[in-house]
């Protein structure tokens, strides 16, 4: 059994919308309050004490007035959040600002959360019969739901469900991805596939939009109209992105039984100026989590190989290592030792696949057995949370 989100848009009415906004402003309120409560409490005493909302809602009674699971699911981010900090896997918590996203989580419990009149309405806790588009089916249990507007003031629905995904048949299928800004991927079989550059299409449109609204005056109703129409632009370049994304890892997932990648280190290659735009714009990260997750419900398996390995440099013939190619500038060269000729990003994305199958080979698994065993190798791995 997996847990995958089905994201559906919703029409809430005015009604709706005023409890929604309560929602939201709660769960920033109490995430926001109790952060800095527990600061002052570690400054003074040098311990954290975990603040629960029961605690606030004597003196906030407007707390009282949204779903209680909303504001117990903020507490238990909250303390994620401070996990990840104190195992050094992120930064310390920071504030909740109501300019970005807003959102609320609530729980099925005994039936909460149902679908009424032909699955057009849904109903969840506090908040009856909400206009729902629910364009695809899933099949499943129910385990939770996410209510967000996004800075375009649209409502979205996340359903959290538990459900079987069978695993794809498997394959004999290998593959070796180069990951690049000129072609988004270039792989082993020698397929180039085109990085169609959204944000850079768009960025014309987008300064223009842009250099209106920093002219508006702040707070009037003029300027939160052409803020709405920057956050649409900025949402449609997102769509774009990501539907050719999904598209394209599927495609891979579906061909292939091993995917081998070279483990980036965007976060530090976003440093470079010059190329932080192109970067951000291709979006390897998001390309690289969705081949992960996708394999492990259908059985595949995606294994990535050192950052530091140069598979740029070394012939896929010979293994002759020609530090001359360490000059991007250069796209094709000759072997000096076999005389082969190489496009740089197909013989990089040869060196990544040999270099996957070893690593694999040396962890104690045998290419063959994957083959056989198919889903046997992500059925021990903990669902993917979406």
């Amino acid at each position: 059994m997996k847990r995958i989100a089905y994201k559906y848009r919703i029409y809430p009415n005015t009604e709706q919308k005023i409890f929604f906004a309560k929602c939201f402003g709660c769960v920033r309120f109490f995430y926001n309050k109790s952060l800095d409560d527990m600061n002052e409490i570690y400054k003074s005493t040098g311990k954290f004490k975990n603040i629960t909302p029961a605690s606030y809602k004597e003196d906030y009674s407007f707390l009282k007035e949204v779903d209680s699971l909303a504001l117990s699911n903020t507490q238990l981010n909250r303390n994620t959040a401070f996990k990840a900090f104190f195992s050094h896997r992120s930064g310390f918590p920071r504030f909740k600002s109501k300019r970005n996203n807003q959102s609320y989580t609530t729980n099925m419990i005994n039936g909460n959360i149902k679908f009424s009149n032909n699955e057009r309405y849904i109903s969840i806790p506090k908040c009856p019969r909400i206009r729902i588009k629910k364009h695809r089916d899933f099949k499943g249990t129910i385990k939770s739901i996410t209510v967000s507007m996004t800075t375009d003031n649209k409502y979205y629905m996340s359903l959290l469900v538990e459900e079987e995904t069978k695993p794809m048949e498997p394959t004999d299928g290998m593959i070796g991805l180069d990951l690049g800004i000129k072609d988004l991927i270039v792989d082993s079989n020698g397929h180039k596939y085109k990085n169609y550059k959204y944000l850079t299409k768009s960025q014309n449109k987008l300064v223009k939009e842009q250099r209106k609204l920093s002219k508006m005056v702040k707070g009037s109703s003029n300027r939160n109209k052409q803020r709405i129409k920057v956050a649409r632009l900025h949402k449609h370049i997102q769509n774009q992105r990501n539907d050719y994304l999904h598209k394209l890892s599927k495609k891979i997932i579906d061909e292939n039984q091993i995917i081998c990648i070279e483990d980036l280190k965007v976060k530090n290659m976003m440093n470079d100026s010059k190329l932080a735009r192109n970067i951000s714009d291709v979006s390897w990260s998001r390309f690289v989590s969705m081949l992960i997750y996708k394999a492990d419900w259908y059985g595949r398996k995606v294994i990535k190989v050192p950052p530091t390995y140069p598979s740029s440099q070394l012939c896929s013939k010979c293994s002759y290592k020609n530090s001359i190619t360490k000059d991007l500038a250069i796209r094709k060269w000759t072997c000096p030792k076999c005389g082969s000729i190489h496009d740089r990003d197909i013989n990089a994305a040869k060196n990544i696949l040999s270099k996957g199958i070893e690593t694999l080979t040396k962890d104690g698994a045998h290419p063959d057995s994957l083959f056989m065993l198919g889903s046997l190798e992500s059925s021990s791995k903990k669902p993917p949370l979406l």
